[in-house]
Order: structure tokens, then sequence, then C-alpha cells
């Protein structure tokens, strides 16, 4: 059973910075995807970013690009996302998922397998 894990949201100024955190448990594939998506008010949800088993392939959405980063723990199943320079357009539910294996969709809310119940960023303006 695949369970999936996100801690780290909150409130914060815009321009300031947040860690989040995803554990992935339960993963037995050698070419898994793990990926952030967000959904704010109104609006679908979207991916934020994802990386590839390996860490050798990353895809960012382009609002966040430059100033997100996403990176794999020490622990595979493990998976951060740095966020700086928020703004309040950041402002939604953060979700972490998993994908069990490589192929289409591979960052996209459709193609993924397992999802983390979701936690709140706010950014105050």
């Amino acid at each position: 059973q695949v369970q999936v894990v996100e801690s780290g949201g909150g409130l914060v100024e815009a321009g300031g910075s947040l860690k989040l955190s995803c554990t992935a448990s339960g993963l037995t594939s050698t070419d898994y995807v793990l990926g952030w998506f967000r959904q704010a008010p109104g609006k679908e949800r979207e991916e934020v970013s994802c990386i590839n088993w390996a860490n050798t392939i990353t895809h960012y959405n382009y609002y966040v690009k430059g100033r997100f980063s996403v990176v794999r723990g020490n622990a595979k199943n493990t998976l951060f996302l740095q966020m700086n320079n928020l703004t309040p357009e950041d402002t939604a539910i953060y979700y972490c998922a998993a994908k069990s294996h490589w192929g289409d969709d591979w960052c996209a809310p459709v193609g993924m397998d397992y999802w983390g119940k979701g936690i709140q960023v706010t950014i105050s303006s």
C-alpha cells in the first residue's frame, strides 16, 4: 500500500520562503516519478514540479521556474520543494503525488497514481 504524506505548509509574507516535505512509502518500482501539484480556489489542479527516480529529469511549471526547486532526499522516497520569492498567486493547497512507472503524463495530475491529502500554503501581500 502506497502512502503519500506532505508537511511544511503555512502562512508567509510575500517575498518569503517555505520548504515542503513529502514521504512516499510503499513504492516498489524502479522507475517511479514524484511530484508536487497545487490547486488554488476556483482553479484546476496544476503541476508545480516533478522529478524522475534517477534524479536526471525535472520539470517545472513556467510560473515557478527560477523560484522553486525540487530535490530528492537521501532516502529516494522523500521529496522536498524549496519555494522562494513567494507571491500571493502561489497561495494554494499543495499536493505531493507519485506515479508508479515513467510514461505518458509523467508530470500531469491525470497521470499520477497516488496522492497525499494536501497542505495549505498561504502567501499574504
